[in-house]
């Protein structure tokens, strides 16, 4: 794993699975605590998709509706407090986007009313009770340990 540049919100990270890179866009540090025990849900939108031309990445017209989903989603959604944006991985054929919501109900919601004008999207949403953030803190962690070796 390697950090390449900070960018806005973020890092820039790459990571290898299968031999296949895999990009992740993700916040550098971890929340006050007021706002982590509000959003204790790590919510996985996934997208997977046939990369085996583009070395497990997705086709441009592909990755332009990604972006689209995920535009949509920091635009209006996370706007409103209903989540926090942690990190999305892009690569070996999957797209996911990873936040940390407070209420399952509310976020889906709020999700379909975003995306009702939109085309159907080939997406599946999991939900993880994850109170201490552990799943965003690993993600640091490794990307820490790879840029302080």
């Amino acid at each position: 794993m390697t950090s390449d540049a900070e960018e806005g919100k973020g890092v820039i990270g790459r990571a290898y699975e299968d031999g296949a890179p895999v990009i992740y866009r993700f916040v550098n540090e971890v929340p006050e605590e007021a706002v982590r025990s509000n959003l204790t849900w790590l919510t996985v939108i996934s997208w997977k998709y046939d990369g085996s031309t583009n070395n497990g990445m997705p086709q441009s017209d592909e990755n332009q509706r990604m972006i689209t989903l995920e535009d949509a989603i920091e635009d209006h959604i996370e706007s409103d407090g209903v989540l926090r944006h942690v990190y999305s991985r892009t690569g070996n054929n999957l797209k996911e986007l990873v936040y940390y919501i407070n209420d399952r109900e509310q976020f889906l919601e709020v999700f379909n009313k975003t995306l009702s004008g939109h085309p159907r999207y080939p997406i599946e949403i999991n939900f993880y009770q994850d109170s201490d953030w552990g799943d965003f803190k690993r993600i640091l962690n490794d990307f820490s340990n790879a840029i302080n070796k």
